[in-house]
């Protein structure tokens, strides 16, 4: 099958505050992970670096919790385009980079809610389709085109081609042509998307949600 998908509705086991966000901080040098049950995680904040001198500040020196003034500015957009549109997103602390306080032991820490959105896949070489009801249109809450691991869309593949799991490309383009429409369809293909990984089969995987228009 080269399309599928699936509606996913908001839970209440997704929420454990009674905002409705969830927040979530790892420790350097562990895995970030971020999940919902059901829906699709929306990140509302997040940050890498050290705003106290209690968090993950266990076995640490005195100097190495010291700096509360430590932040990577692009922290937050980073894990957006990351972990936007997802059911489940990881990531860790070298993904970011840079580091914006050497000598200081950091933390990632994010705040996220899940919301309900149509998750779909879109195997390379074939055609997404989008849709609202009337009186409604899209939003895109993540689009990303490329390979997380070696069974989607794999079927007839060499084995070469799916064994790239680490290519990953959060892509726009998806959100520039479709944002705001009532329907839309993107080939998902290098040529309309960008090359994320040359000789990889890649997918298209997009989240999104059916709004309102907003009033020009």
């Amino acid at each position: 099958m080269l399309h599928f998908s699936t509606t996913l509705l908001l839970a209440a086991a997704c929420l454990l505050t009674t905002t409705g966000a969830e927040r979530v901080t790892t420790c350097g040098g562990h895995v970030h992970r971020l999940s919902c049950d059901t829906g699709v995680i929306s990140v509302e904040s997040a940050f890498y670096g050290r705003a106290d001198t209690e968090t993950c500040a266990g076995g640490k020196t005195a100097e190495e919790v010291a700096n509360t003034a430590c932040s990577l500015d692009a922290a937050e957009e980073m894990v957006k385009a990351r972990c936007d549109g997802k059911k489940v997103c990881e990531t860790c602390a070298s993904v970011f980079g840079a580091d914006p306080c050497s000598g200081t032991f950091k933390y990632v820490e994010t705040n996220y809610t899940c919301i309900p959105a149509t998750h779909f896949v879109t195997c390379e070489h074939s055609r997404a389709y989008l849709s609202c009801d009337n009186g409604k249109v899209i939003t895109i809450r993540g689009a990303d085109f490329g390979r997380r691991d070696g069974t989607t869309c794999a079927f007839q593949r060499q084995d070469f081609m799916i064994q790239n799991v680490k290519c990953y490309q959060p892509t726009s383009k998806v959100a520039e042509k479709c944002n705001g429409r009532q329907r839309c369809s993107v080939r998902a293909s290098s040529s309309v998307l960008g090359e994320s990984c040359a000789n990889t089969y890649k997918y298209l995987e997009v989240a999104y949600t059916c709004e309102d228009p907003v009033a020009a």
